[in-house]
């Protein structure tokens, strides 16, 4: 393990000084005395409509959550405004009005539906994405919150429990994205922190401990359910895929083996190994690469990042652990941020090729973005990546409230 550690390390810092000492110049790096990020007053053209791009964000914006289409980035307050944003400068285009306010604010950007959806305590509102009006509002009765959003085929369902939840109580409701009108409701097995998928007519929920189940989109019916003996602690979902994991709130030093789930019939498929280690977090690409961050039973600070191929069922590489608060998929690579404890890298948004590994050479080598005020581990950062082919990906600061354009390293 040590000797991998210093092995990246030494190829991060060969990235660093490569970037320092030849080709195009990096944007200036801001110092680390500043009191929080700066505000640039011009964009900087790229590639394509994506600009490179600074600008501030309110306290209620920093203190939610940001997504974004390929046309524009789409915060959610902790008041439950929705504010949209420019893709060319970051300036905000159009403003929907919140009432209520929550320590957490769910988003659902919906670009295939032009619609993005606030879930805010009891509230939830959806914004229309080409005019920036309100299209509709929907509230809970009191003592109840929305906890998770997903979206498929003109439907928009959102899962909420009673508050604070107990484990019971659970509804997923299914409502149309265009006006918000009621579809179906169900009561449902849930666990505080797993997903709602939702993809191909079906919608997939998890209880956090042995069950998954998927209901058909249109009406809510149950269609299929996970077997008995497949252990579901946590449920990682992304690219039409399904893999069951170890809880990252286990405190045990055993956990069950990851499994890959058949949307279909939910029954288990072959997976590449059994997870070691606890984890945490983990992505998964449009073609089946699987990104998990697995830590250390005791200390979830000290851990690596495994890549496994889900189609062709075998492990690709692992890399020592960046942070586990920031990671994502883009233009066929990893994004994630460089470790604090990496003093000659840290503070940077770093890519790893998904089938080379931090090991690639050429094209498929790791890269790394400048050192940015944003990017700064003090600042919290929240990695936002549009989706297609933007070539940029989006970070806010959540301390000093300030969201950063920039290009894929």
């Amino acid at each position: 393990m040590k000797r991998r550690i210093v092995a990246v390390g030494a190829a991060l810092l060969v990235l660093v000084g490569c970037a320092a000492s030849g080709g195009p110049k990096s944007p200036a790096v801001p110092s680390s005395r500043a009191s929080g990020p700066t505000v640039e007053t011009t964009s900087t053209s790229v590639s394509g409509p994506w600009r490179a791009w600074t600008a501030s964000v309110t306290r209620p914006e920093a203190h939610g959550s940001c997504g974004a289409t390929t046309h524009q980035v789409v915060c959610a307050t902790d008041t439950g405004a929705l504010v949209g944003r420019s893709r060319a400068d970051g300036r905000v285009t159009w403003t929907v009005p919140g009432d209520a306010h929550a320590r957490t604010a769910r988003l659902l950007v919906d670009a295939a539906d032009a619609r993005a959806v606030a879930g805010v305590g009891g509230v939830l509102r959806a914004a229309d994405l080409r005019t920036g009006e309100q299209a509709w509002t929907r509230r809970l009765p009191a003592g109840r919150a929305y906890v998770a959003l997903a979206a498929t085929d003109g439907i928009v369902y959102a899962l909420h429990a009673p508050e604070p939840y107990v484990r019971t109580g659970a509804v997923l409701d299914a409502v149309r994205a265009s006006d918000g009108t009621p579809l179906w409701h169900r009561n449902v097995a849930w666990s505080t922190g797993e997903p709602l998928a939702a993809f191909r007519g079906r919608v997939y929920t998890a209880d956090g401990v042995t069950r998954v189940t998927a209901r058909d989109a249109r009406t809510g019916a149950t269609v299929a359910s996970s077997p008995a003996g497949v252990e579901c602690r946590h449920l990682v979902t992304g690219g039409h895929y399904l893999v069951c994991t170890g809880s990252p709130f286990s405190a045990g030093d055993v956990f069950p083996p990851m499994r890959r789930l058949d949307p279909a019939t939910l029954k288990a498929l072959p997976t590449p190994r059994k997870t070691i280690d606890k984890p945490v977090q983990g992505v998964i690409s449009d073609d089946g690469i699987l990104v998990l961050y697995e830590a250390g039973a005791e200390d979830t600070s000290a851990g690596d990042w495994y890549a496994y191929d889900l189609v062709n069922d075998r492990r690709l590489w692992s890399t020592y652990a960046t942070r586990t608060d920031g990671a994502g998929v883009a233009g066929g690579r990893f994004v994630t941020f460089t470790p604090v404890n990496d003093f000659a890298a840290r503070g940077r948004v770093l890519t790893i090729d998904l089938h080379a590994g931090p090991h690639g050479t050429g094209s498929a080598a790791p890269r790394m973005s400048p050192a940015y005020a944003q990017t700064r581990d003090g600042e919290h950062p929240q990695l936002v990546v549009p989706g297609g082919d933007t070539g940029h990906v989006v970070v806010m600061a959540r301390t000093h409230g300030s969201l950063r354009s920039l290009p894929l390293p």
